[in-house]
């Protein structure tokens, strides 16, 4: 299997907001499109998914153009795509519903995801009433009678967190059991527990070999996960590529260095820049290999004891930087 973009272009009047973007997947794994606000992720991937119309370029999957009847596309949204007044159980069964999915088969991946994504006490009464059970027990204990009078309900969107809401989400997205998910960012909302969950569930997508797109301002999350990458800065392709050659190609520069005594001199000598220090612990960016152990080699030949010495290449968030200016992690398109 395998997808191809190939010259996507898109206009409103005179402005280009997606300038011949092009990229390709030939191997399950997941893309990362990154950008600052404005710089065309959404768009994009708004025409990938056929919800928007392309003004130039083309879109396929296994050589057909890439559609929900050529695809099974699962698609979280970065904006919440739910009803406020009706209840959850009943959209997502819609959603489903609107895939072609059996009933019966429907309930089955429900009652699935909500466990794995813990919204279980949002989506089904006995649930809610299982917890309130044991709040009640310890309202009983406390003495707090208004705590007894809870009653479950089933849950609206509205009455949920936003990192709920998107967890809800995921789980319509995933209903379809799709080959390709398409996540926008998929981590907005989410607490550090929430967050932890969903990474669990996109490395198990990974494992069993999907293909997922990923756009997030969370640069730590995306390095983590994906293994190919665009950067888009004004509407156009800065970096795209393999992120380990995109790394390479820029060198290894940080070097993280602990001694146990002050070698400020011997920096200073050696023209190299401290980024931070703290108690003859280092971070230090270097030129290069050769600097650096250019460095390492006056130090021992001074009888100083390195106690670490951490050669790397640069962070994808410096990398971002580097590119595009600085990272606003909160931002959306």
């Amino acid at each position: 299997m395998s997808l191809v973009v190939n010259g996507l272009f898109k206009k409103y009047g005179e402005k280009v907001v997606v300038d011949n973007i092009s990229f390709a997947m030939e191997h399950p794994g997941v893309y990362a499109l990154l950008g600052t606000n404005g710089a065309g992720k959404t768009t994009s991937i708004r025409m990938i998914l056929g919800m928007l119309d392309k003004d130039a370029g083309e879109v396929t999957w296994n050589g057909k153009p890439l559609n929900f009847d050529t695809c099974n596309i699962g698609y979280l949204a970065e904006e919440r795509g739910l009803y406020p007044k009706y209840t959850l159980i009943d959209q997502i069964r819609y959603f489903g519903e609107l895939r072609g999915i059996e009933r019966s088969v429907i309930d089955e991946r429900i009652k699935y995801w909500a466990k794995r994504l813990k919204v279980e006490e949002y989506l089904y009464p006995e649930k809610a009433a299982e917890l309130i059970a044991k709040q009640n027990a310890g309202s009983a204990a406390a003495g707090n009678r208004a705590a007894l009078r809870k009653k479950p309900k089933l849950q609206s969107p509205d009455q949920l967190s936003k990192g709920n809401q998107q967890k809800i989400q995921f789980l319509i997205a995933m209903l379809s059991d799709p080959e390709l998910l398409v996540l926008d960012e998929p981590f907005s909302g989410l607490d550090p527990v929430n967050t932890d969950i969903l990474k669990e569930v996109v490395r198990e997508q990974i494992a069993a070999g999907k293909y997922i797109i990923m756009s997030s301002h969370q640069m730590e999350v995306v390095e983590e996960f994906c293994t190919d990458i665009t950067i888009l800065h004004r509407s156009k392709a800065v970096v795209s590529g393999n992120l380990n050659d995109i790394k390479k190609s820029y060198g290894r520069v940080n070097l993280k260095l602990k001694v146990e005594q002050d070698i400020n001199d011997f920096i200073e000598k050696a023209g190299i820049t401290i980024v931070s220090e703290k108690e003859h612990e280092y971070n230090l960016k270097v030129t290069g290999d050769k600097q650096a152990n250019e460095l390492l080699g006056s130090l021992i030949s001074a009888g100083i004891n390195v106690v670490k010495f951490d050669l790397s290449e640069l962070s994808l968030h410096e990398i971002f930087v580097k590119e595009v200016g600085p990272v606003n992690e909160e931002a959306s398109e």
